[in-house]
């Protein structure tokens, strides 16, 4: 193959390959990214953990990690991560259902009208379909009662979620 055809064919397939993770319909100019906070220590996440409600004070972050690999083709969970193919998950407890700015949402998602908590994206992650009908989220669902209680412990701890004893639990290092 010719140097001009092999670059041809790169170049399409990287724009395939871009396009076929979106944006979720975002539309206007990317925003910068926050740059990172520090990263938790083990001790931090270990009293986070702890001050949640039962029963995510008993989850297994590493479980809860693992798990979430089967989502991470669709979301982001950093702080002013990008909308992929579903929203960006950091700070989705006490958020609105629909509530990522730049986000297309399904009309079932824009007009559920409740707040995420733990017992519902606990629902949802069983079964999206079930609990919103006409969400446009493809994934089946984790039918196993500890994934989706450790992947919630972990996006607990991950998403800059603070637990009402927030005063109890250390700051991130500097």
């Amino acid at each position: 193959m010719s140097r001009p055809a092999l670059l041809a064919v790169t170049a399409a397939t990287a724009l395939l390959g871009l396009s076929a993770c979106g944006d979720g319909g975002a539309s206007g100019p990317a925003k910068p990214a926050a740059p990172p906070k520090p990263e938790l220590t083990a001790e931090q996440k270990a009293a986070l953990l702890a001050a949640l409600p039962t029963p995510y004070n008993q989850g297994d972050l590493d479980n809860g990690r693992r798990v979430f690999a089967r989502c991470r083709s669709c979301h982001t969970v950093s702080e002013g991560g990008p909308n992929m193919t579903g929203p960006n998950l950091y700070g989705v407890f006490g958020r609105q259902a629909g509530g990522v700015e730049g986000y297309n949402y399904s009309n079932a998602v824009k007009t559920a009208g409740f707040v995420w908590d733990a017992e519902k994206l606990d629902h949802w992650l069983e079964n999206p379909h079930t609990f919103l009908r006409g969400t446009k989220m493809s994934f089946a669902g984790l039918s196993e009662p500890t994934d989706r209680r450790d992947v919630i412990a972990w996006l607990k701890v991950e998403t800059g979620y603070v637990p009402p004893a927030a005063e109890a639990a250390p700051a991130p290092a500097q």
